[in-house]
């Protein structure tokens, strides 16, 4: 069962995909939308998100890792390859020339949305774990996709598991649409993602700091840069935010491979922006 949440962002994730769409084309040729939806409605994906935030929550007590986290993720792909897009940067299955602009978004989609299921079976090497139970489920949907396109579909399913199997930063990303990935995994960081946890705690445990420090995060904003083509904004109630921004944020980033086009700012209680890139 789908929460309002959930469903509000598949909602959102729907539209930002169709404005990405070129003036005039039809909906119904692109990948990314169908995908979109195929994303929205399918039990299997829903059934490895929930069980992947099971584990992770009550298990190994983290974080959110479950459905709203991978579609808070995913909307965050989006709204990235909107505005490097608009900037004039080429995904690199563009400047490869072995794919479009629909095909990148597809694969970002599908990476992730899928990135964390991994997570169903244990936090260490998770990314892998993600990567091989994602495969099969990346094949059927794109089938559904674009049946009659081997070629294509092995491209946009190998270029997503670059995107699952690097989102932690710990291996050597190459494509753009792969560092897409990594920070806007690194972005969702808002204090929703550490309530439920932080409800359930009874006491101090491993990783109760990074519960802390994302619940000062009030909000995190995605947009247009001023000198790059995205600006990310952090902003928060107290400074014990600035551990999620100086140890899981800025560390995703600086892995990425689209950190020469990322400003980021933190704002503490309104004051002055600190820059750090």
């Amino acid at each position: 069962m789908r929460s309002q949440k959930e469903i509000s962002l598949d909602n959102k994730i729907i539209e930002a995909v169709r404005q990405l769409l070129p003036e005039g084309a039809n909906p119904a040729g692109s990948a990314a939308v169908t995908v979109s939806r195929l994303l929205a409605s399918d039990d299997e994906i829903q059934a490895l998100q929930e069980y992947a935030n099971t584990v992770s929550i009550k298990r190994l007590s983290f974080n959110d890792h479950g459905p709203v986290h991978m579609r808070s993720v995913a909307l965050n792909s989006v709204i990235m390859m909107g505005l490097l897009r608009k900037a004039g940067i080429s995904t690199s299955l563009e400047i490869e020339e072995c794919g479009n602009f629909d095909d990148s978004l597809t694969a970002v989609l599908l990476a992730a949305s899928l990135h964390d299921i991994g997570m169903s079976i244990g936090r260490q090497d998770h990314e892998l774990h993600s990567a091989y139970l994602a495969s099969p489920v990346i094949e059927r949907l794109l089938l559904n996709a674009i049946p009659d396109k081997l070629n294509r579909r092995i491209i946009i399913r190998s270029l997503a598991l670059e995107g699952i199997s690097g989102h932690m930063g710990t291996r050597h990303i190459k494509s753009l649409e792969a560092g897409v990935i990594l920070a806007a995994d690194g972005c969702d960081m808002e204090k929703g993602r550490a309530r439920i946890p932080i409800a359930l705690s009874s006491g101090p445990k491993v990783g109760d700091i990074h519960k802390t420090s994302a619940n000062s995060i009030e909000v995190v904003r995605i947009q247009a840069g001023d000198k790059k083509p995205i600006r990310i904004e952090v902003h928060m109630s107290g400074e014990v935010g600035l551990f999620q921004i100086e140890e899981v944020l800025l560390s995703k980033i600086s892995a990425s491979t689209i950190k020469e086009h990322v400003e980021l700012f933190a704002i503490v209680n309104n004051s002055e922006p600190r820059q750090y890139l």
